[in-house]
This record gives structure tokens, sequence and C-alpha cells, in this order.
């Protein structure tokens, strides 16, 4: 169009007002350029943290736990993959009707939902760990901004409570709390990996930024023990603990060959499927957390420290009438009056005079060598946490009433894992070895605790104890011979011994000609009527030795296959 046609279009913006508006304009690319270069030069690694903080993610990538097994390799504890859903509270806008859903998905009521939807500033926070593979579908199928899943793992346990107190358990974070779990967490549960990914507003990953670092799975764990040798023990001692209204009760087997551990029970138990009713008096492992004062049990040390120190021959007549003893003021009883007694027959009758004036032949020092060096008061150092060493006082501070008392398993305490191992010295022509629950590939260590013709008497001496005549008729095992020892022990509560409260027990060896198997069983506070060891724990022993002897084709060392007639025998009694 023309100017001059039109004076409108000839005007002209006065020269004074085109140069302010050209400088504001100048200004304004000036100040957008400097912002720019700001943000992208002096700001730029901030803004790049920052962004990277909105939309990129570091993923952990969880190991997988290790198998624990058997010596067999059958599974006893293992890991299943689980759905859990987790939520970015700073990310999740969710509507009053979504949040409902979710809730009512999950289990939860819809305060505790918002209670931990409600810390907007939280980056991640679970709502829900280890669900059913439907409802974790169903949470995906929602699409909610924010609210995802995590794979996890959760333990399993195959033989529930039968080889709870052995295995132990873990936590909800696949950590392990008690018993082998505990013992070797570092084996089992490997190094976990990572995955850098850039993810949406909803929390989907986009793409991965860094290739991914593998996890580090863990590594499986062989234990000595048998299953089914467990579940026997486990079985006989339930069975036991119910017949005579028992508190608890503990049961060992070892195969004294290679020390290993092939069965390890207690009562009561617990199912570590179920963590919801964990109950710490019923998680602790007895056998190897818990003491107990031996009581009889301990005459066989006694004879031995006696026969190496050359004090008594298996021979040699000890006179324990009229069956009390007086030691300064205190009193010394026999359940029941023998006479002169030979010193396997002091085994034999289980005599508390007997024993004790055995030990007070003794000088102090002699008798406390021949316990530790059986392992009392050490730990048995077999793997599981919380083992204990047991109270073995040192002999300068003995008195003579207390050296009178050990003799017979009073004044001294230990695990029944400790007991057990010890009485393998009788069963390996005098060697202590070291004991494990792990599967053993090559030869023990041992150490020299008895001249082999030492632990051959007193072997001899309990193979009387399970004949006719001896406190533990009951142990017999049809085709073996058999050696061991009862004990009767009045339960120390405070500074006195109970006068009705008894832990009743029984050790035992077979074949007695060529040891292949040890098995210590403990009952606590048998309150059905009986309480003698002989009685209680001597059948368990029998049930357990005969059928594990069987399973593992242990070949009969006895002459006929036949039991002697216990019809019309009396128990023969013994009570500390």
């Amino acid at each position: 169009m023309n100017p001059a046609a039109n004076p409108a279009l000839s005007l002209r913006l006065p020269e004074a007002r085109a140069r302010v508006l050209l400088g504001m304009v100048l200004c304004g690319f000036m100040t957008l350029g400097g912002r720019a270069l700001y943000l992208q030069v002096l700001k730029h690694e901030d803004l790049q943290a920052r962004g990277q903080k909105v939309v990129l993610r570091v993923l952990e990538l969880p190991a997988h736990r290790g198998m624990i097994t058997d010596r067999y390799g059958e599974p006893l504890a293992i890991s299943t993959p689980m759905e859990s859903v987790y939520a970015s509270p700073v990310k999740a806008n969710l509507s009053a009707a979504e949040q409902h859903h979710l809730a009512s998905l999950l289990g939860l009521d819809d305060p505790t939902l918002a209670r931990k939807l409600a810390d907007k500033t939280s980056e991640f926070v679970y709502l829900k760990r280890h669900l059913p593979p439907d409802v974790a579908a169903q949470v995906v199928h929602m699409g909610l901004q924010g609210v995802g899943l995590r794979r996890e793992y959760r333990r399993y346990y195959p033989e529930g409570e039968v080889m709870a107190h052995v295995l132990g358990f873990t936590d909800i974070d696949d950590v392990g709390r008690e018993g082998m779990e505990l013992a070797f967490q570092e084996q089992l549960a490997g190094h976990p990996g990572s995955r850098r990914v850039i993810q949406d507003r909803r929390g989907r990953v986009v793409e991965d930024v860094v290739g991914i670092t593998a996890p580090a799975d863990g590594r499986d764990i062989a234990l000595s023990v048998d299953r089914k040798l467990q579940y026997l023990a486990y079985r006989e001692l339930r069975a036991a603990v119910l017949e005579h209204h028992a508190k608890a009760g503990g049961l060992v087997m070892l195969d004294v060959r290679t020390g290993e551990i092939l069965a390890l029970a207690n009562l009561p138990a617990y199912n570590p499927n179920n963590r919801s009713t964990l109950d710490p008096q019923r998680s602790r492992n007895r056998a190897v957390t818990d003491l107990f004062e031996p009581g009889s049990t301990m005459k066989p040390f006694t004879v031995a420290s006696a026969l190496t120190a050359g004090v008594v021959r298996p021979d040699t007549i000890i006179q324990t009438a009229p069956g009390v003893l007086r030691v300064g003021d205190a009193t010394i009883h026999d359940a029941h009056a023998e006479g002169a007694l030979t010193v396997a027959q002091v085994i034999q009758k289980s005599s508390n005079v007997g024993a004790a004036k055995i030990a007070l032949a003794l000088p102090a020092q002699t008798l406390w060598n021949t316990l530790s060096a059986a392992g009392f008061g050490h730990q048995p150092h077999s793997g599981f946490p919380g083992e204990v060493s047991g109270r073995l006082r040192p002999y300068a501070s003995w008195q003579p009433i207390e050296q009178a008392t050990m003799a017979y398993g009073h004044g001294i305490s230990a695990s029944l894992l400790q007991l057990a191992r010890a009485y393998t010295v009788f069963a390996t022509d005098g060697e202590l070895r070291s004991i494990t629950l792990l599967r053993r590939e090559v030869p023990p260590t041992a150490e020299r605790v008895l001249e082999p013709r030492v632990a051959l008497a007193v072997r001899q001496m309990l193979e009387m104890v399970v004949q006719p005549g001896g406190t533990a008729i009951r142990a017999q095992v049809a085709g073996y011979r058999v050696a061991g020892k009862t004990g009767t022990a009045h339960k120390l509560e405070g500074r006195s011994y109970s006068r009705d409260h008894y832990v009743s027990s029984f050790v035992g060896l077979a074949p007695a000609s060529n040891a292949r198997l040890l098995v210590a069983v403990m009952i606590d506070e048998p309150a059905g009527g009986a309480y003698y060891g002989g009685t209680v724990a001597a059948p368990v022993f029998s049930r357990v030795m005969g059928e594990a002897l069987r399973l593992l084709a242990v070949p009969p060392d006895a002459p006929n296959t036949g039991l002697s007639p216990l019809e019309g025998l009396p128990d023969v009694g013994e009570d500390v």
C-alpha cells in the first residue's frame, strides 16, 4: 500500500522512543542469554542432579539366598520369589476411591494406608510385603501413579518344626535371625546387584541408563544332619515329652567316627514358616544353649579319672553300706543301699556313695583335669550361635563336699551337646573329636583324653548298665550291644534343689564293639509319676538308636537278636 495514500502509514516513531524500545528489546535478549548462560554453565551440575533425582533411579536387584540342605542334598531351607507393593509418596497422588480400593486389596484399613502415603517428602515406602501372585496382579492392573511392585524372596522350610531349632529362621528382609540361618548369614545371603533406570511420572521404567550389575547369589550350605534321622529323633522325643507331661526335652545324635551331628531335636518346638506366632521360649535351641546339672551321667568320668590315676581298678571293692556318707555337715544318699560294690558295679547300680568315695580319693586337680579335657567348661564349637561353655569351677576353690557331689553331677553344669561330645571319648578309645553341624569331607581333628585301656574299661562298665541289675535295662536295642549311663538329677531352683522336679537323662552308644552312633536324651521335669532316667529317657534312646542303626545298615554285633527279658525286672532307681 502506498504510504502517500494513507497518512497513518507514513507516521514515524520518534527517534528517542525508538532507541528506548530497542534498548528494552536488547536488554530482554541479554537477560535471557545471561539466564541461559547461568543455568547451562554455572548451574549445570545442580540442575542435572535435580533432574536425575526426579527421573533417575537405582533399583536394587536382590540376590537369591543360598539353599540349606541335609547331608544328602535334600532341601531344608529354600527361598521363593514374592512380590511386595511399594509407593513413592511424593508421586502418589491417589484419589480417595483409589486409596480405598488399594487398601482393601492389601488387607489394610484406610487410615493405615493414608499414614504410609502422608509423608510427601519420602521417595519410598513399603505398603505390603510378600503378597500372593493374584493380589500383586490386581495391584498392577490398577495402574496407580507412584505405586509399584518389587521382587523379594521369602524363606520356606519344608520340614517345619522338625528342623526348626537347627535351621532357625530369617526375618522379613531375608536376614538370618536364629540357628544356622544366622550362623552362616554371610555365605547364604550373597550380595545384591543394581540397575540404573529412567522412570516416568507414574514410576514406570522408561529405559536403562547404565548396564545391570548382576547380583551375586548366596552359596548353598550342606548340613551334617540326616533328614530321616532328624524326623525319627523329633518324633520319639515328642512322644516321650507328651507321655510324661514334661516341660521340655532334647536329643542329640552324633556320628562318633566323624564328629558330625546327625540329629538335634528340641521340645517345645515352633513352625518357622509362621513368623507371626514366634515365641522366644519355643525358638530356643535348649540342647545347645541351656545348661543343666547332668547328674549320674558324670560318674563314668569320675571313674575314668581314678583309673587313669591308678587309684582303683574295675574290680576294686568300694563299701557303700549303709547307703549314706557324711562329708562335713552334709549327707550323701543312695537311692537304694547296696553294701560292697566293685567299681564296675558302682557305675551299673549308679551309687552316689561309691562315686563320692572314688572322687574323694583323688586330688582335686586330677578330677578337674579329666573333666576339663573332656570338654566340660568349654564351648563345644559346633558352629551353632549361642552355644554355652557350661560351668566347671576351678579346682582350687573346691570344698570336700563339692568334690564329692561333682562325682555324680551336682555342682557342675553342661549343655546336652557338651555332654554328648564328652561321651565320645568312651566310643573312640579315648579321643575327643571336634563336632560340627556341617557335612564333613575330611576326617576331623582329635585330641587324646584317655588311654585306650581306660576308655575300654569304662565302656565295658557302661554295657553293664543296660543289662539286668543296671539302671537302664530299657535302653537295650535288639541285635546290638549298647553302652550307656542314666542320669536322674534334682533341679537346682534358686540356691536349693527341688524335691520333686527332675532332669532325666540317658547317654549311650552302639554298637559297643565298634561304636558308630551316640545318642544323648534329656527330659526336663517329667510329671507323669516316673522320673528315673532309666524309665523316662532310656526308652527314647532305645527306639531312636535301634531304628537309626537299621536305617544306616550298621551290622549287628550282639550274639543274638533278642532282648534281655524285661518282664518282672524292677527298674533300678537312682536319686541325686
